[in-house]
Parts: structure tokens; C-alpha cells; sequence
């Protein structure tokens, strides 16, 4: 795009249409194209100059926010950024608007009576800018990638025991979407998954409960101590750092607090450094789409240990940061198309033998 990216706020309470206004003009990378009340009077004001970004609110007046976004979708796609607030009906529908084209989720700034922050502006901009370097286009759907994969898996059950292999995936802005492709189309087979995908506190329940019922697989918002197990897929929690430790012949994850790595918590450095300390040869380690570098470092010392490390491409991610920070760097040392990646994973998991690194 020429120029800065021009941001248009919809949210209908005139407090959090202050604060945000405040936060984009105090920014010299972003244009305030202006605020609306509700998506009657956004539709106006882009009729007159449309948004490169947009910060829809969720819950407003006369139209809610997942109606207004499918209409854009359906439109003229354009990067949406979800501002919602943390409860468990705006954590159901912000990942309705997720899988239906909003590129990034945030929670609503809190205030003090003043219109002050009592939190920094940093996650909201980065989510901003993130959506501004964001390709918008329709997606393969999760059958596309399950066509890559074996249709009549060995028969097994979700609480088959065993150790094996261990896959480990990092993702940010467009991730939601992709981790469901990928996830959709694993048979209940395959070994324990462990993931992080940037999202704020209150969102990864409700993420991981789209994602089970999306898979074979039993996905969960992990606790700490959980066993990472075939069939079996962990979500590192909205704001707190998730590891994996060899327990016996098995792996189990710790998740807690810590300050922030790579400008995220949970960090996908934070998980990849744990599983090459730990899985070493035994694991795999996927980077896909999302802005910046996080995973990168973590993902090179997988490589070291001598783990398969792929990045999704550039042509299938939403976002192409951090899977081309990790091509440039060597960390990845193969690029994979999103529909790709699972047929990667599964063969990873049937192959023999271990990799020594030198």
C-alpha cells in the first residue's frame, strides 16, 4: 500500500473510540482514518475512502461486528482486527470472526475513568500493523489439506499411551485458520502436538475448543503437567509460557509466567527451546504465518539438535514474517505450502529410526 496504513475504529463506546484514536495518532507509522459508532455509520464513512485496516468491535448496536465483517469479506476483503471484550461469549464469537476472515483478536483496553491505559498500546499496534502487512484472501479449507493425508489411519484410540515423536508448532497473525487446516486433516494417530499461537488471555479456551471439534484429536488448553500424548494436541494458554520436560519414557508441559521473550508470552522461543533441550531428534518443529521473529531462535536450536524443521511458504500464509526470518536465517530447512504440512508431520511420524546431529 502508498503510504501509511489508514485505520478505521468501529466500537460503539465512545471511551474505547477515544483511547484507540489516541493510541493510532500518537503512532508515525499509522493514519487514523477516522471512528464510527457502528457498522451503519462505518459503511458511510467508507464510502467515501476505504480503510486498509479496520478495528471492529464485536458486540455494538444495530449490527454486531461478525455480521459487518462477513459483509466486508464477502465485499472488499480487508485486514480486521477483532477488539473484544475477555468473556466467554466474546471469546465464542471472536473465533467466529477469526474463521471468517478477521486476521487478528485483541481484548479491549481497560480504562480508568480519565480514558487513561492501564495497559501499554503495544499489543494493540502490533496487531494493527500486523493486519496491514496481512494478505487477505480466501484460504484452502481444511478438507484441501486432509486429502494429503492417509484416510484409513492405523486404528487407535485418543487415549493410546506411548511416547514416540513429538510435533511442535508456532504460529501468529493468520494462524488461527492454518492451525485448523493443519489440525483438521492429523488422524487421531499421530503424535502428541504441543502449540503456541500468539492470543491473548481468555481466547485460547474457546481456540482450543474450535480446534477439537474441528480434529480427530483431542485438543485442550494446556495445564500444567499435562501429558503430551498421541492424539493429543496442547494449546499454550493466552499469557503464559508453556515448556516441555521428559518425565520417564514421556513428556509432560509446564506452563506458567515469566517475563516477556521475542515481545510475546506465550512465546514460541519459550517452546521450541524446551523441545530441542528435551525431544531433541524426536521432534518436529513447524513455523507458520505471523509477523515478526518469535520462534526463530528456538527453531535453530531444534536444527542443532538435529529435528526436521519446516516454515509454511509465503504464497499460503496470511502474514509472511516469521516463516521468512526463519528461512533466512537457516533455521528452516525446508518451506512447505500450508496443505503441505500435514502429510510432512505424518511422515515424520512413521519414519524409522532417529536422526543423529553432528
Amino acid at each position: 500500500m502508498a503510504g501509511k496504513p489508514r485505520v478505521l475504529v468501529v466500537d460503539d463506546s465512545a471511551v474505547i473510540r477515544q483511547v484507540l484514536s489516541k493510541i493510532i495518532e500518537a503512532d508515525p507509522d499509522l493514519e487514523l482514518l477516522g471512528v464510527a459508532g457502528d457498522p451503519i455509520l462505518a459503511r458511510r464513512r467508507m464510502e467515501k475512502t476505504w480503510p486498509d485496516v479496520i478495528v471492529l468491535d464485536v458486540e455494538m448496536p444495530r449490527m454486531d461486528g461478525l455480521t459487518f465483517l462477513r459483509e466486508i469479506m464477502a465485499e472488499h476483503p480487508t485486514p480486521v482486527v477483532m477488539c473484544s471484550t475477555l468473556t466467554q461469549h466474546g471469546a465464542d464469537t471472536t473465533m467466529q470472526a477469526l474463521a471468517a476472515g478477521a486476521v487478528e483478536a485483541i481484548g479491549k483496553p481497560k480504562v480508568d475513568p480519565r480514558g487513561g491505559l492501564q495497559e501499554a498500546s503495544a499489543p494493540f499496534l502490533a496487531a494493527v500493523k500486523a493486519a496491514a502487512g496481512a494478505q487477505v484472501k480466501r484460504q484452502a479449507g481444511p478438507a484441501a489439506a486432509r486429502s494429503a493425508v492417509p484416510s484409513t489411519p492405523a486404528p487407535a484410540t485418543r487415549q493410546q499411551a506411548g511416547t514416540g515423536r513429538i510435533l511442535a508448532l508456532g504460529a501468529s497473525t493468520g494462524g488461527t485458520n492454518a492451525l485448523e487446516t493443519v489440525l483438521s486433516a492429523l488422524p487421531a494417530t499421530a503424535p502428541g502436538l504441543v502449540i503456541v499461537q500468539h492470543m491473548p488471555a481468555g481466547f485460547t479456551t474457546a481456540f482450543a475448543a474450535r480446534l477439537d471439534r474441528a480434529s480427530a484429536l483431542e485438543v485442550r488448553e494446556a495445564a500444567d503437567g499435562d501429558q503430551v500424548r498421541p492424539g493429543r494436541a496442547l494449546i499454550a494458554p493466552g499469557d503464559r509460557h508453556m515448556r516441555i520436560k521428559r518425565r520417564g519414557p514421556g513428556y509432560q508441559v509446564t506452563v506458567g509466567d515469566g517475563p516477556l521473550v521475542s515481545r510475546h508470552r506465550p512465546s514460541v522461543d519459550v517452546l521450541f527451546q524446551s523441545v530441542a533441550k528435551e525431544a531433541r531428534d524426536q521432534a518436529m518443529g513447524v513455523i507458520m504465518t505471523g509477523m515478526g521473529d518469535d520462534g526463530v531462535n528456538g527453531l535453530d536450536e531444534m536444527r542443532r539438535a538435529g529435528a526436521p524443521t519446516l516454515a509454511q511458504d509465503e504464497a499460503t500464509c496470511v502474514v509472511y514474517g516469521m516463516p521468512r526470518e526463519a528461512v533466512n536465517r537457516g533455521a528452516a530447512v525446508e518451506t512447505v505450502p500450508l496443505t503441505g504440512i500435514p502429510e510432512r508431520l505424518l511422515a515424520f511420524a512413521m519414519a524409522n529410526g532417529s536422526r543423529t546431529t553432528t
